[in-house]
């Protein structure tokens, strides 16, 4: 009997660490933003570099090195920032219907502003795959995600 309460109290102390790594490491997997700004949803990442203005004033662009956006092949990353100083850049690339794991880069500062990495995505079992790169921005005072959609494979 006392082992079978024994194993039980285990069980639960084993659920109750679980529940807090979740918590503790919730963050990195769901990035906590103060500001979220929508872009132009006709900009399309595959064509051209996306602008967007940022309310508390400069701008964010997201441009990808290689276009269309190659799968499993690793591409280049750029963020331009202007009118802000970044302490801190990332781009976090999610399938929007489908869980594709964690892909987020922390781009490397280049000077004046410009932001670079580079990033493989995984191939989609259906060979198409819509996605969203959300660019992380930290200035230190605040927190900044712009999420940028874009697709890949047959309806490019």
């Amino acid at each position: 009997m006392n082992k079978k309460i024994l194993i039980d109290l285990i069980g639960l102390e084993l659920i109750a660490l679980i529940v807090v790594v979740g918590f503790k490491l919730s963050p990195l997997l769901l990035p906590k933003a103060d500001v979220t700004v929508q872009p132009d949803p006709a900009c399309n990442l595959q064509v051209q570099a996306c602008k967007v203005a940022l309310p508390t004033g400069g701008e964010i662009e997201l441009n990808m090195g290689t276009r269309p956006i190659p799968l499993v092949k690793p591409f280049g990353i750029q963020v331009k920032a202007t009118g802000l100083t970044p302490a801190r850049v990332e781009v976090d690339f999610a399938g929007i219907d489908m869980n594709m794991g964690l892909n987020r880069p922390e781009l490397k500062a280049q000077g004046e502003g410009s932001f670079v990495g580079e990033t493989t995505l995984p191939v989609c079992i259906t060979g198409q795959m819509d996605w969203q790169a959300t660019v992380l921005v930290e200035t230190g005072k605040e927190r900044i995600a712009i999420p940028f959609r874009f697709a890949t494979g047959n309806h490019e």
